[in-house]
């Protein structure tokens, strides 16, 4: 969600929405109506996942933007694509009505996707239950459990998974849980006492891939590491 101004709707509305639908919502302070239509669209547009963008334009501080729209009254609902509307509804109008007209702006985004958006637990398991193949969903739910410290639940659900890397990397950390080890503080100087170790003990070899294993390929450790951990080896 972002507020918009006058000075920002050219950047973030309309060069925006060419790269993804752009939902502006004309609200104002004093606007009951506004209050009640607010919180569903935010919920909304946040269950597509970034599929779709919510702009919020208070019309008291950027009358530019109102007057551009010819807006007679708010809540005004507008959906930009490419620069131009393409749909649009005045009031406030029910979830059910609301998420059928950002939905029509996402098709893409499926109600399996939607729900591993929403990002809690219940949703997620919602979305597995509808897609129990679903490694997003699979993954997202392991790594909400982990957090909890409920590992034998969330190792139970990633097994099943563990060829995939974002599971595997998941299944790392719950081992790394497991026995004490933090990726945090100072984990270079972990890292390098392991690689030391690992010509001689396969123990550390064992439990610096491990650790790898747990950062996950985003982090430069990743490759940099297992590339000395070979030449080390070989």
């Amino acid at each position: 969600m972002n507020d918009v101004t006058d000075a920002t709707f050219s950047t973030a509305v309309i060069e925006r929405s060419k790269s993804v639908p752009v939902v502006v919502d004309l609200w104002a302070s004093w606007c009951g109506p506004c209050k009640t239509l607010g919180p569903i669209l935010e919920k909304v547009i946040d269950e597509t996942g970034g599929a779709v963008e919510l702009a919020k334009v208070d019309v008291d501080a950027n009358p530019e933007i109102a007057q551009a729209f010819q807006a007679q009254s708010i809540p005004a609902v507008f959906a930009i694509k490419d620069g131009q509307i393409v749909d649009t509804f005045v009031g406030a109008l029910p979830e059910a009505a609301v998420r059928e007209f950002v939905d029509r702006l996402a098709p893409g985004a499926s109600k399996v996707d939607q729900l591993v958006g929403a990002g809690d637990e219940a949703s997620i398991r919602e979305a597995l239950a509808m897609d129990p193949t679903n490694v997003e969903a699979a993954v997202a739910l392991g790594d909400f459990l982990l957090q909890d410290d409920r590992l034998d639940e969330a190792e139970a659900l990633l097994t099943p998974f563990a060829h995939v890397l974002a599971a595997k990397t998941v299944l790392a950390r719950i081992r790394l849980q497991r026995s004490g080890v933090r990726l945090d503080g100072d984990l270079d100087l972990t890292l390098e006492h392991l690689l030391e170790q690992s010509s001689s003990n396969d123990e550390s070899k064992v439990q610096l891939l491990e650790v790898l294993d747990a950062l996950g390929p985003d982090d430069p450790r990743y490759v940099s590491f297992r590339r000395r951990l070979a030449s080390r080896l070989y």
